[in-house]
């Protein structure tokens, strides 16, 4: 027979210091403090076994609306953790963040690792999808969001090229940061709307334009390559057409001083949109952009194409890293609808940290091979911070051609 002794004082369980069998309660001595001894046996003790465990959490930002669902669910004496995601409505991928069964205490620590990963990145308990709301971020929020691209082909480019409704630009190979000046404070903030670490460089640039404003551009190094405005001294410039935005941004930049924002190139002649885009391929840049001049601003990426659109020279692609290799290597795989595919292996450059386990990360690559999966001559560009492993999916995949296919 096992005793627990009840001590009144505390009003609390304690375990006797002694485990002796006893006919009857009876009172002891615990460190001065009179206790009793309460014999348990299968009459009195009810274990309660440890429970299942859902959560649903949602994300609302721009055109996006998606729901994530994670679950503990028994399998057998054991526990496996699933998860499920997709756009609200639809039908969801499934998979599984444990891969066997493992007992509660793991499961219930891999659940909740989930649950705070997702909501640091802006998925919410509540139906109305408010980034961040209730997490640690929530005070980096500003509700200003980019606009995002869509990716064509060559063929649709040089068809654009020709259209004389649509600009040409360069994409640059950088980070996305939107830029707003209100008085004398300037803030940064990412792709996700959340206010980031800025350039003491572009900041000062930033202060000598006058007026309040939004710019959105891409940051490469210490210099912000502006390409669009959102707001000017309390007008929102969104709704105006680009070719309108584009003049605005442009006079804005032209303040004696500014050195760190500069202007993208923009060029909307058809001559010089193909002279343009053959000088940026032959220079191995990143790509292009295309923006249609009449066409107002609209936050977050739209199903299919679009009034702004992109065209990589080179494949690039987001993969989590699944296993750290030997000598600064790491294995990565991507997401399909039955689960996580390896596509190979990338080698960490030394002025790169090496990514711990499941951390996104940015590639370049050749292409992929059809059969395996595997890439084709990666190069490692950094983490990405700003995008989900829910996002890194099989489809980004750019395959070998059929006709350069080895035999």
């Amino acid at each position: 027979m096992l005793w627990l002794n009840r001590v009144f004082l505390l009003e609390s369980w304690r375990p006797c210091p002694s485990f002796k069998t006893k006919p009857q309660s009876e009172p002891c001595q615990v460190r001065g403090r009179r206790v009793w001894q309460i014999p348990i046996t299968e009459m009195n003790v009810i274990m309660t076994p440890p429970q299942a465990e859902t959560i649903t959490l949602y994300y609302r930002e721009g055109s996006s609306d998606k729901v994530y669902q994670a679950s503990i669910e028994p399998a057998g004496e054991l526990f496996v953790v699933n998860f499920a995601y997709g756009r609200r409505g639809s039908t969801l991928q499934t998979g599984a963040k444990t891969s066997s069964p493992v007992d509660y205490d793991t499961a219930k620590r891999t659940f909740d690792k989930l649950v705070r990963e997702k909501m640091a990145k802006g998925y919410t308990p509540g139906p109305d999808g408010t980034p961040y709301q209730h997490t640690g971020t929530a005070d980096r929020v500003t509700g200003i969001l980019p606009q995002l691209l869509n990716p064509i082909d060559e063929q649709e480019v040089r068809r654009l090229i020709r259209h004389p409704a649509w600009a040409l630009q360069q994409k640059f190979d950088g980070r996305r940061v939107l830029i707003q000046k209100q008085g004398d404070q300037v803030s940064a903030i990412n792709r996700k709307g959340l206010v980031i670490g800025l350039a003491s460089s572009i900041g000062v640039s930033t202060l000598k334009i006058p007026g309040s404003f939004i710019i959105d551009g891409e940051c490469v190094g210490d210099v912000l390559y502006g390409f669009d405005l959102l707001e000017r001294d309390g007008e929102d410039y969104r709704p105006k057409p680009y070719d309108r935005r584009l003049v605005t941004l442009a006079r804005l930049l032209d303040t004696p001083g500014v050195v760190h924002i500069e202007l993208a190139e923009t060029t909307t002649d058809s001559a010089n949109k193909e002279g343009m885009f053959r000088h940026l391929q032959a220079e191995k840049r990143e790509g292009v952009v295309l923006k249609r001049l009449d066409a107002p601003y609209a936050p977050g990426r739209p199903a299919s194409g679009g009034p702004a659109l992109k065209h990589k020279f080179y494949a690039t692609l987001s993969a989590v890293v699944s296993k750290l290799n030997p000598q600064r290597s790491v294995e990565l795989h991507l997401l399909n609808c039955i689960g996580w595919v390896p596509v190979g292996n990338v080698t960490i450059p030394p002025n790169h940290p090496v990514p711990s386990v499941g951390t996104v990360v940015e590639l370049r690559y050749l292409y992929a091979f059809k059969e395996s999966k595997a890439l084709y001559q990666p190069t490692y560009l950094g983490v990405r911070r700003d995008i989900e492993q829910h996002e890194c999916i099989l489809s980004q995949l750019k395959f070998k051609p059929d006709a350069a296919e080895e035999e």
